[in-house]
């Protein structure tokens, strides 16, 4: 056994071992301690590669590939680093293109002069012309621009942004486009990201804040929903439960006594075909009858955005439904 270096079950690379190399595992490229044969970690805090099994230190004085430099806070940390934004999806270029701000001012702060400033104003023309080169990356530049207003107007977080933007790429890219307007499209993967994360958001409140008629987004989204293959399932109603439940002010009994209501309903699969925001606001309504929580129909028909006849009916389906379970649970019990 040769000294404590590190072993690579690999073979040098020549022009006789290239399909040698094509074919070799993930178990061939494992590096392993020469001792006990354990495995290699890399310990980045110190410097050193390390075993797992016996500790030996195989190798030290490591390469720190981190910054330089140290910050004791965040203004700190955004003065000294030498890195841009990270790169994003919300951006038609991913945020890898350079852009001239809209502040005309110098190095120093000092205002620009009237020449100057009508020369920033052609580069700035002219870096916005370059930045969108053709009519696919100004198609992408506007609905990317149409799915972050929406979201921010929705209350949504930023990864579901992010998905509906890449939702939206894909369709652009198979060509899924053509007869449809930007608008809908990017409402309809908007709203196909916020199913796919589960976020309480109905499809009115989608159609509150898009630029186009709420039916052109439905047919938008299941297209798009079809020919992607996205495989989103139905909206559960107990996502919507939480949110009610604060617009209306109700205590946790009530908040958990409408969810046991739709747990009931959905294993009965009484909630197939309805509406899951009509359900949600009706199984509210229903617990503050059991819990005597004074909510009226209009209280609730107003928050979940339906009509009154929606919650008096399903929140009569929802007792039917609770009578007719605990009816049965003692025969049950008996057999």
């Amino acid at each position: 056994m040769e000294g404590n270096t590190t072993r690579t079950r690999t073979h040098e690379p020549n022009e006789h071992t290239d399909e040698q190399s094509r074919e070799r595992t993930a178990d061939e490229t494992e590096r392993v301690c020469p001792e006990c044969g354990g495995r290699l970690v890399n310990d980045a805090e110190h410097g050193e590669t390390t075993c797992a099994e016996c500790g030996l230190v195989v190798d030290e004085n490591e390469i720190d590939h981190g910054p330089e430099w140290r910050a004791f806070d965040s203004a700190e940390r955004d003065r000294k680093k030498r890195t841009g934004a990270p790169t994003t999806k919300l951006m038609h270029d991913e945020g890898l293109s350079s852009q001239i701000g809209w502040q005309n001012r110098d190095a120093n702060g000092n205002a620009l002069s009237a020449r100057k400033r009508q020369r920033m104003q052609r580069l700035r023309t002219w870096d916005e012309r370059f930045r969108t080169r053709n009519s696919k990356e100004r198609n992408l530049k506007q609905a990317l621009g149409e799915i972050e207003r929406m979201g921010s107007a929705l209350g949504v977080p930023k990864d579901v942004r992010e998905t509906a933007s890449v939702i939206y790429r894909r369709a652009l890219a198979e060509d899924l486009l053509p007869g449809r307007s930007i608008e809908g499209v990017s409402t309809a993967a908007l709203y196909a990201a916020i199913r796919q994360m589960g976020l309480p958001r109905s499809v009115e409140d989608v159609a509150a804040v898009t630029r186009v008629d709420e039916m052109e987004f439905k047919r938008a989204y299941r297209y798009i929903n079809q020919e992607l293959g996205l495989e989103i399932g139905p909206p559960d109603p107990q996502q919507y439960v939480s949110r009610f439940a604060s617009d209306l002010d109700v205590n946790d009994e009530t908040e958990r006594r409408a969810r046991d209501l739709l747990r009931t309903a959905q294993e009965q699969a009484a909630h197939s075909g309805k509406s899951p925001v009509g359900l949600a606001g009706a199984a509210l309504y229903a617990a503050g009858l059991l819990t005597n929580r004074e909510l009226t129909q209009n209280e609730v028909s107003e928050v979940a955005g339906v009509s009154n006849v929606t919650i008096r009916n399903r929140y009569h389906e929802l007792l039917e439904i609770e009578s007719d379970t605990d009816a049965a649970s003692p025969s049950t019990a008996t057999a």
